[in-house]
């Protein structure tokens, strides 16, 4: 038996185009971002049960994990520690704007993510401890059981590379597109990785 983990993240928000650090700032899904999650929902309603829902505290995810949770009439159990990456005095700011602003800054924390971290943010090593933490948790807590976690970018990066056993300064080489799904079993010995970035609004 093992513990069946689908983890999604959130679906697009409002002027996404506009790329930038969005963090720990509280931004609205998108009438697209629903309708991205909605189809996910179905998916997931179509191929399995789910018997919790946990969800970061940011309104894009709690958002999107109540849109999933109402299929399985389901309450999402928001855990802080999944909040996205806290990017410090650059969120709200674009890659243009960091990157004048804050060029030597920017540039040491691009080739070390993992002590580096955005001007007075988290390092990824700082983001990896508490999204772990929150990990083992919902693991300790539901043996044998399906739950969706419903998180960000960063975070789900961070827990894909943990279960892959992959380095932690590669974790941007991993693709998380809004609304995206993935599945991973932990067992007793190891976790196995079933599914990475997977769509289903395209």
């Amino acid at each position: 038996m093992a513990n069946k983990i689908y983890l999604i993240r959130h679906g697009e928000t409002e002027n996404a185009h506009e790329m930038r650090y969005k963090g720990n700032i509280n931004v609205p899904l998108s009438d697209n971002g629903s309708k991205q999650i909605e189809k996910v929902a179905d998916f997931l309603a179509r191929q399995t049960t789910l018997d919790f829902v946990y969800s970061s505290p940011l309104s894009r995810a709690q958002n999107s994990a109540e849109i999933i949770a109402q299929r399985y009439k389901l309450q999402p159990v928001v855990l802080p520690q999944l909040r996205e990456i806290d990017f410090g005095s650059w969120e709200g700011m674009n890659f243009e704007e960091v990157r004048e602003k804050y060029p030597e800054e920017f540039d040491v924390w691009a080739n070390d993510p993992l002590k580096q971290g955005p001007v007075n943010g988290e390092t990824i090593l700082q983001v990896r401890d508490r999204v772990m933490e929150a990990m083992e948790q919902i693991l300790a807590n539901n043996r044998n059981r399906n739950i969706a976690v419903v998180a960000h970018g960063a975070v789900n990066r961070v827990i894909i590379a943990q279960a892959l056993g992959l380095p932690l300064n590669n974790i941007f080489r991993i693709e998380q597109d809004f609304a995206a799904l993935n599945i991973i079993e932990f067992h007793r010995r190891f976790p196995v990785v079933r599914l990475i970035n997977g769509i289903f609004y395209r």
